[in-house]
């Protein structure tokens, strides 16, 4: 059994993916897999996920087999694996609005190539699963991309804040095509917002008031290079914000998202959550927080999970959001979640005793 996936974007994200179904490939059933749920979920294995097709802008990518692309500057997460030539050439997309000024000048795009045309693509490569990691901000290219995923009948994976899966008039029309789709943003293995979000939800389980919190966020890849430019930002603010702001049932100052770009971090990120509250008697508490991780191998094995499940989605006839799977990896999903519930129902999913 394989499942064939497609991938948009070739950037540290897709390095990370790929590199994982290597470095995962040969785990047993019962093994402790760091970062996926399961290593056999419903009888789909990561050695199962097989990349069929990919798109990219970027002349140090574009041409290149895919195995050599998602080492190509200006990619620089860690390595944790070799990969060998996989057959998958990377063709060019549209650039639409999926470059804002600050990336133009370290991605070039290549101009002597026509984009290909994307659906037919999909199709004779037979893709079942697409990934979504074009940049933040790109709204336009994404929903295009999203139009042409439902013309080559391929579940969608919407790994970046702009909301399709989330969105009920998207989620109808992929419905309607009998499509599964996930999304959106996708949330890492034990990344900022987990965490801040769990934090979030421990206070006020346990009566605490909490009064304000901010979560700021460094890093020193092209996506931070890339939200700097403020516009971009509108829905990744929103993204993230909610994903907090629903464990807290009452109104906060809150303040949450990317602060600034240091290059010499590389794809390290780099984020810090304050919280202050109030306890009994009124008693002050203040909670500070820092998290130090490599930003693209944390979503990996998340990402990989919902593939899975867009597969088993397919195999079972279920089309349109998929609720718990999207809880348990977004931070902006259909329906918001505490962490533990999330993954208590996406077990449900996986065992059959949950529709989505």
């Amino acid at each position: 059994m394989t499942i064939k996936v497609a991938i948009i974007g070739v950037g540290n994200c897709a390095s990370a993916l790929v590199q994982g179904t290597r470095y995962y490939k040969d785990v047993k059933d019962e093994e402790f897999v760091p970062g996926l749920i399961h290593a056999n979920m419903a009888g789909y294995r990561v050695k199962d996920v097989e990349f069929v097709s990919a798109f990219d802008v970027d002349e140090r990518k574009v041409g290149k087999d895919l195995s050599e692309a998602i080492f190509a500057f200006p990619n620089n997460t860690r390595k944790f694996s070799d990969v060998p030539k996989l057959g998958v050439m990377v063709k060019k997309g549209p650039v639409m609005d999926g470059l804002g000024k600050y990336l133009k000048g370290y991605v070039k795009v290549n101009e002597g190539d026509k984009p290909v045309d994307i659906t037919k693509e999909l199709k004779d490569s037979g893709a079942e699963v697409v990934v979504n990691y074009l940049p933040v901000g790109s709204e336009q290219a994404v929903r295009w991309y999203a139009e042409r995923v439902m013309e080559a009948g391929c579940a969608f994976v919407n790994c970046m804040p702009v909301f399709i899966a989330s969105d009920p008039a998207w989620a109808k029309r992929f419905a309607e095509k009998g499509l599964p789709v996930a999304g959106d943003d996708v949330m890492s293995q034990l990344g900022a917002t987990v965490l801040h979000k769990t934090l979030a939800k421990l206070l006020v389980d346990r009566g605490v008031k909490v009064n304000e919190t901010y979560q700021l966020n460094i890093g020193g890849d092209t996506d931070f290079l890339n939200m700097l430019e403020e516009q971009r930002l509108i829905s990744k603010r929103i993204s993230k914000t909610s994903a907090v702001k629903a464990m807290i049932p009452y109104d906060v100052p809150l303040r949450i998202g990317p602060s600034d770009y240091v290059p010499f971090l590389d794809n390290k990120k780099i984020c810090y959550v304050y919280m202050k509250g109030e306890y009994f008697g009124g008693t002050p508490v203040q909670v500070d927080v820092k998290l130090d991780v490599w930003d693209s191998p944390n979503s990996a094995g998340v990402v990989i999970d919902v593939i899975r499940a867009s597969k088993i989605a397919f195999d079972r006839g279920i089309s349109g959001q998929l609720t718990s799977p999207s809880a348990f990896a977004f931070k902006h999903p259909p329906e918001q979640m505490p962490y533990e519930t999330a993954k208590r129902r996406f077990e449900e999913f996986i065992e059959g005793k949950r529709e989505r």
